[in-house]
């Protein structure tokens, strides 16, 4: 069998595995199941214990047990869960009874709550940032062992991070929220142009969120 050749000429690696020190895995798995996340395996042997989990949406997956990983429980951090609405993560978090940081954003070094510090001593500034910034609001949360999980909030991906002609959406609520965010920009976009009904709407709609996916200048 060949191996599998990308557009750059270079083989394919898809990152599909993260491994999560735990020191009681029914505990652990018991949260993560909590989490919503999707329980692909669970087997043992003699002297060991693999499980994995699949966050929703997610092309990686994590893996925990026993006999897994000679890392210290806990001692997993700044592990990312990307989504494009971090209101509405936290939420459901905190609906399925775990408990969550409130949002927030790095400014400079300014300090302004009591939260611990963050990425390599960046502090928290409480709420979202200010400009609803792609890539720069969080949220954390640890598992029973202290492993530490941040969501980051990302809406438009930095140029060059997406091919545009294989623009896709991990899941029906990441594409909602596309599609949502270009109906906010297509109302000003409509104001702008004398607050006519614009029939080709869904070509606008299809740019705005090809582009804002790919970090190409998004339309007018």
């Amino acid at each position: 069998m060949s191996a599998e050749i990308n557009k750059s000429g270079t083989v394919d690696m898809k990152l599909e595995i993260v491994v999560i020190p735990v020191s009681d895995p029914d505990r652990a798995k018991e949260f993560y199941a909590k989490l919503g996340w999707r329980l692909d395996a669970d087997f043992s042997g003699t002297d060991y214990r693999v499980m994995q989990f699949t966050p929703p949406g997610s092309g990686c997956s994590v893996i925990f047990g026993k006999n897994v990983t000679a890392a210290a429980p806990g001692s997993a951090q700044g592990l990312y869960l990307i989504v494009s609405d971090i209101e509405a993560a936290r939420r459901d978090l905190i609906g399925r009874g775990v408990t969550i940081s409130e949002i927030f954003h790095s400014e400079g070094e300014t300090y302004t709550g009591p939260d611990e510090p963050y990425l390599f001593g960046r502090v928290r500034v409480n709420g979202p940032d200010p400009q609803r910034g792609t890539y720069r609001s969080f949220a954390s949360f640890n598992d029973p062992d202290g492993n530490g999980w941040l969501f980051q909030e990302i809406t438009a991906r930095l140029p060059g991070r997406i091919d545009a002609s294989e623009t896709t959406f991990a899941s029906v609520n990441d594409l909602a929220a596309a599609l949502r965010r270009a109906g906010a920009a297509h109302g000003e976009h409509e104001k702008r142009t004398g607050g006519e009904y614009d029939v080709n709407w869904p070509d606008w709609y299809a740019e705005y969120m090809v582009k804002e996916q790919s970090g190409q200048p998004l339309p007018d």
